[in-house]
């Protein structure tokens, strides 16, 4: 099928490469010119594992190209993702002046019929919104060719709500293995196109990637306004999850228990499930704290306060500065100490670093007379970029030489590796903050740290 893709961002770059890997012939649009000419030699603006493999390989066979020409995109394709940026404005709300803006210009371009489908996260209602913008569109078009143009009442589209539910680190897995894909219309005719876009994935027969064992991918059809609330409801719900584990975590450092007991014991009842139980310094990135906040506004908007998403947040808000208080409790005055930060990002396999608990903690410290030294595998650029004053290093080791504390920010899996006696040599204080739980205590206590962990 030809597809475009209008948005090469995190969501646009890896659906697009993904559905060309399945076969599809797939344009990516954006307005930036710089960022198309580094995608047309075959280089990504983020990291993603796999990612640049597939947009290479896809630039080559042809599956796979980039433009500015978002009319002619349009015209080549039969179906059009809108996958562009919907970033949090102050009051909770998203910003959805880029989607406005597509969705014009789609009804500009239209020269026949065409799904347009809504892969950004957008509010409720959004579905029905973008159709009267594209519509709009048209009617503009309409107008300046004197009636030359498609009729907007003929409405030869149909706005479809996809939403993603991809984790940054394994969003290629997530795409080709997902555990629904859910689509939000009432056309048969859209709906069908859907379907034959996503079959291999939904047969689980994708060349070179897993034999064909039968199990198809659930698709879940619905309304658009279900669709939508669906991704809004799924990412508020894994943030609960993880700040009902700091609230006990939390409690667990009052009694006397041990975090990482209890949410195994929690976990293996079937109902609760073992995943997004990990207590740490708190939930960050780009999708939990913008779903969150938009879903507070949008009830808000329809009369409903929503207090228990909001104590989500105040309490995510709360854990980062426990971690501060540790860090006060251990070495009383923070003004001319040196913290370590291992790990920046706001989780592994991954260099994003939007709302990762480590730079608020970075911050935090700097304000207060600090001099932070950190280690990330891939985001210690972007990181110094935003934080001239943190200092960066190569490796773990030279990062800790003559600090008084440090802490583990991010559970990259080679921490769980590091050499503590090593590690202990090099400090000049022995205080090791476990902000995700991810080493042994024992282990820890027996290289010459004081150890202290997130509810352990």
């Amino acid at each position: 099928m030809r597809v475009c893709v209008i948005g090469t961002g995190y969501v646009g770059l890896v659906t697009g490469a993904c559905l060309a890997e399945i076969g599809h012939d797939v344009i990516g649009v954006d307005k930036d010119p710089h960022k198309i000419a580094l995608l047309q030699q075959g280089q990504i603006p983020i990291y993603e594992p796999g990612l640049e493999e597939l947009v290479g390989l896809h630039g080559l066979t042809g599956h796979l190209q980039f433009t500015t020409d978002l009319p002619q995109a349009v015209r080549h394709s039969e179906i059009v993702f809108i996958t562009v940026g919907t970033p949090a404005l102050p009051s909770g709300e998203p910003d959805l002046s880029a989607v406005e803006a597509v969705a014009r210009s789609i009804g500009q371009a239209l020269n026949g019929y065409k799904v347009i489908v809504n892969k950004s996260t957008v509010p409720v209602g959004s579905g029905d919104w973008v159709a009267m913008l594209v519509r709009d569109g048209m009617g503009a078009v309409q107008l300046t060719t004197a009636g030359g143009g498609l009729s907007a009442g003929e409405a030869p589209f149909d706005v479809v709500s996809n939403p993603e539910f991809l984790r940054e680190g394994s969003a290629i897995h997530d795409t080709f293995f997902p555990d629904r894909i859910v689509i939000g219309s009432q056309s048969p005719r859209a709906v069908e196109l859907m379907l034959r876009l996503y079959e291999p994935i939904i047969t689980r027969r994708i060349p070179g990637r897993v034999p064909a064992d039968g199990r198809q991918i659930p698709f879940v059809v619905t309304d658009l306004t279900s669709a939508e609330l669906i991704k809004y409801a799924a990412n508020a719900f894994l943030a609960a999850k993880i700040s009902f584990a700091n609230e006990i975590a939390n409690l667990c450092e009052r009694v006397g228990a041990d975090m990482t007991r209890v949410a195994l014991g929690m976990g293996l009842d079937a109902r609760i499930g073992t995943q997004f139980l990990n207590a740490g310094l708190g939930w960050g990135g780009s999708c939990f704290p913008k779903d969150v906040s938009a879903l507070v506004h949008i009830a808000k908007e329809y009369g409903y306060d929503a207090q228990l998403l909001r104590a989500v947040q105040e309490t995510n808000v709360r854990q980062r500065h426990f971690a501060l208080a540790k860090l006060q409790r251990q070495l009383k005055v923070l003004k001319g100490k040196t913290v370590t930060l291992l790990g920046l990002a706001f989780k592994p396999h991954t260099d994003d670093l939007r709302d990762a608990p480590a730079m608020t903690l970075a911050m935090q410290l700097l304000r207060l007379g600090c001099k932070v030294r950190a280690y990330d595998p891939v985001a210690a650029d972007a990181a110094k970029a935003q934080l001239p004053a943190l200092l960066t290093f190569p490796c773990p080791y030279q990062a800790a030489t003559g600090a008084d504390a440090v802490v583990l920010a991010t559970e990259w899996p080679e921490f769980a590796a590091l050499d503590l006696p090593r590690l202990r040599g090099l400090v000049r204080t022995p205080f090791l903050l476990d902000g995700r739980n991810a080493l042994l205590p024992e282990a820890a206590v027996a290289a010459g740290f004081t150890y202290s962990g997130i509810g352990r």
